[in-house]
Parts: structure tokens; sequence; C-alpha cells
């Protein structure tokens, strides 16, 4: 049979000072383990149905941060959560079409606190979702997690017509449900995505969120002049169960128990992930993952990162408001501006990536560096302009977008880092960092609100320079810190013995 240059893979190499890597030199392997293309190959179309997925929970959860706009009676003002009933702080108006749609007259400490509610169910599911994932599988998690959300969503004029405590259950509730989401990605990828592939595919999938949100703040925006705001969530949390569907009918857990992936694409994706990417079973290191300096590295840049974007998602439509006081669609259609430079960018920074590792031009360590320090650094620049842009809206929306686009490289930075240190509990660890990524979407908008309670130019520019100076702290501690080596924690048995007597095992680059 005809041979020829290529890699080979094993799940826990070493290199010669004895350091895990996941890449390292070549050998010759047989022409039938070359690399199946990516075009409408099982892994793509999973990152696909990933993408809409995330495009229509983040689609779930900025559409009230358009809407608010439009629920909020600001010609009045009442005491926020401190009153039970929802008819007792709601006015009405009439609409362009002609129904009468309740406003709400809440202050903005109410509207944080409203904002930031969702943040307080996502921080309770981040881990368990993880962990149960990583056992069981992803697949049933991610889309009942969307699933649930979409259902609750619904239900959003209705909490809001019963008052404000009921609202924030409502969202808390919402939150609850898509804390399992981002896990349970990690976990599936664990399984499905080829090491050298890791970067572009769980960027696209993860880009879903940018999208979504370019999306829909515009649409929300159309959505409450044209139909009025309950009409938002009807729509929108349709979608979500049209989108849950699809996903249990076309998705599996794992490439080994998927009923149209071809024999050669099978065998390439688990012969080149290995034993790192199988299920943990019921126990996990959790003393030495919670040791782990380069965790902590993750840990730290995902909260320092999630501080900016919590900002943008909860709090750009206010400023676009109260500052810079564009109308209901242009507040929309510019809020939404910023992601989609951070779509594109996070798409092309995990194609770079991945060719840097293909061609062997740099480790893993400094590929997540590199665009960490990129997707951090950049933005917090930007911000800071922003804080000094006055009221022109043509300035603050310009150093807005260019600080999102620049924060999409991050993607191919810390966020996919867990898979790189310990493939095996990805999705474990991505709860743990999510969950404390999720702080900064509970306290950022409560601090925003204060910052900002006179709605004065000076409070907007401390809340952009306390958000530059968070994002900078985050970059120094991940290139103090970070890594992309395998930890010895996260390596089985077997894995590590491997490891010990196989020292030059080697990774597939050719046909791409």
């Amino acid at each position: 049979m005809a041979l020829q240059n290529g890699y080979s893979i094993d799940s826990s190499p070493l290199d010669e000072s004895g350091d895990t890597t996941p890449l390292l030199k070549k050998e010759v392997v047989d022409v039938d383990d070359s690399v199946p293309p990516q075009c409408c190959s099982a892994r793509c179309n999973l990152a696909i149905m990933m993408f809409f997925g995330f495009s229509v929970i983040y689609g779930l959860r900025v559409n009230l941060s358009v809407a608010m706009v439009a629920m909020v009676n600001g010609t009045k003002s009442q005491p926020s959560l401190n009153s039970s009933g929802g008819h007792e702080h709601t006015a009405h108006a009439k609409t362009l079409t002609n129904s009468y749609i309740p406003l709400y007259l809440w202050d903005s400490l109410t509207q944080g606190l409203l904002l930031g509610a969702f943040f307080f169910g996502y921080l309770v599911t981040q881990i368990p979702g993880g962990y149960l994932a990583g056992h069981f599988g992803g697949s049933i998690f991610l889309g009942g997690g969307v699933l649930g959300t979409a259902a609750l969503t619904l239900l959003t004029p209705l909490a809001a017509q019963l008052g404000p405590y009921w609202l924030f259950g409502l969202r808390a509730l919402e939150g609850f449900g898509e804390g399992v989401t981002f896990p349970a990605m990690m976990a599936m990828w664990a399984r499905w995505a080829p090491p050298l592939e890791r970067s572009r595919l769980m960027t696209l999938s993860g880009s879903g969120a940018n999208f979504g949100a370019f999306v829909a703040l515009p649409l929300t925006g159309f959505i409450c002049h044209s139909l009025g705001w309950p009409a938002v969530f009807y729509m929108f949390g349709g979608a979500g169960c049209i989108w849950a569907v699809f996903w249990f009918i076309l998705v599996s857990d794992q490439p080994g128990t998927h009923p149209r992936i071809s024999t050669r694409e099978k065998d390439y994706i688990i012969n080149s992930i290995g034993k790192g990417g199988g299920n943990h079973g019921w126990s996990v290191p959790l003393l030495p993952m919670m040791l782990s300096v380069p965790l902590w590295a993750i840990i730290v840049s995902q909260m320092c990162a999630n501080w900016g974007n919590c900002i943008l998602l909860t709090s750009l439509p206010t400023y676009m408001d109260t500052v810079l006081h564009f109308d209901l669609r242009q507040n929309a259609f510019l809020s939404a501006l910023p992601y989609l430079g951070g779509w594109a960018f996070s798409v092309i920074s995990g194609v770079v990536a991945d060719s840097l590792l293909e061609k062997e031009l740099l480790s893993v360590t400094a590929v997540r560096k590199i665009f960490t320090i990129t997707g951090l650094l950049l933005p917090a620049a930007f911000l800071v302009a922003v804080g000094y842009s006055g009221c022109s809206g043509v300035l603050a929306v310009t150093f807005l977008t260019l600080s999102s686009t620049a924060g999409g490289t991050s993607a191919a930075g810390a966020f996919i880092n867990q898979i790189d240190i310990a493939p095996r509990y990805a999705g474990v660890l991505l709860g743990i960092t999510n969950t404390f990524g999720t702080i900064p979407g509970v306290v950022a908008p409560i601090i925003t609100g204060y910052l900002t309670k006179d709605q004065s130019l000076a409070g907007w520019r401390s809340v952009f320079c306390l958000s530059a100076g968070i994002s900078a702290v985050g970059a120094f501690i991940f290139t103090l810190f970070g890594s992309g080596e395998v930890q010895k924690w996260a390596l089985v048995e077997v894995d590590q013995e491997q490891a010990e007597t196989k020292r030059d095992r080697f990774i597939p680059i050719h046909d791409r």
C-alpha cells in the first residue's frame, strides 16, 4: 500500500524535555489516514448547528437590553423593586399597531438589576452542566439549554406585567437554562475536534454569539417599533424552539454514534483525538484543577474579558439612548454594529491560529497568548477612546466597533485554552472558568447603573475606563501564567504510560 509523508497523533505525547504538548514531529503514515475534507463533513455541520444555536441564545440574552428602551417610560420616576404589583408601576402608550403596549416606570438601578438578573441563574449551572456533559455527552444539555431558555422567553411579557420581581426571577431562570450550553459545547468538541482543527471549529461555533447579537439588536429595535416590544420575546422564543427540534434530530454526542458520518471521517476524528477526548467518568481531579496555575490564568483572563463584553451586551443601548440620543431604530442598529467585526475576526482568528500550528511556526502556548493579548489590550485602548469621544456619535460608534472587532481575536486564545490543557475535562473546566467569568455579568450592570445614575458623560467615561483597566489586567495575567500544554493531572494512567514510552508521536497536517 502506498505511503506518504504526514503526521500521526497521540493523545498525550511528550517532547524531549518531558513536557506534554499536542504538536510533535513528522513521520510516515498510511495514505488512508489522510485528512478528510471539512466541507459538508459531520464535524463542520456540527459547528454550523452550534453557530446557529449560539446565535439564538445570544439573541435571547440581549433582546431585553434593547426592548428595555421601549418598555420603560423615561418621563417618570418610580421606586423600583419595592413594589410587588406590575399594574402599580405601568403606563400605557399607543403604538403604530393601534394597540396599547405597557410602559414601566423603572429607574436606572432597577433596569440594571433586571439586565443583570440573567447572570444570577447563569452562575449556578456552569459547573454541573460541564460535569454532566463530560460524563453523559453534551448534545442533550446544549439542546435542552437552548430549548428551556427559549420557552421561558415566551413568558417575558407576562412576567413584566406581574412586576419587576417576576421578571427578575424569569430572567434568572433563563440564565439557569442557558448556563449549561457553553460547557456542553466544550465537552462535545473534546470528542469531535481534531487537534489541528480545534481553533477554527470552536471559533466558528462560538462566533454565533457575536452574530446573534449583531442580528438580534437591530431586529429587536425594528420589531419594537413595528409590532410592539412583546412581539420581540414571542418571535425570538419561537425561533429557539424551532432550532432545538433540528438539533435533536441531526446531532450526535460523538462521531462513533453519528448515523450519517463517513467511515473515513469517523476514523480520522477518533484516531486523531485518541483517548484524551473520552468520557471522564464520575470522578474528576478537582484538587489538582484548583491548584493549576494555567487554569487560574484562564479564569482571570475570562473574567476580565467578560467585564467589557457584559457592558456592551447589557448597557450599550442605554448609552446610545441617554448620551448619544439615537432614536430606537438607530440605537438598535448602532448597538449591533460592534458585534459584526467581532464575529468576523473571531472566525478569522481560528483559521489563522490553526494555520500557525499546522506550519509549526509557533507553539500552542505562544498562539494562545498572542491572541489573548491582542483580544484584550486593543479593545481596552479603544474603550478608553470611547470614554473621551464626548457626545460625538460617529467617534463613539467607531471606537466601540473597533474595540469589539479587536476583541474577536481572543476567541482563538484563552477561550478555547481549556481543551488544550485538559481535553478529557474540557467541559468541566469551561464550567469552572465560565462560572467565574459570569461574575462580571452580575456585577458590571449594577456598577454601571450606579456610575451612570445621573446619566452624565463623566459617569459613562468612568464605565469605559474601568472596563479597559480590567481588560489590561487580564492580558497581563495570562501572558505570565497561561499555557497550551496538556497538564499531567489531565492524563489517565494509560496516557501516562504511553507518554513515558512514546516521546516522538506526531499529528497530520497534509491534505487540508
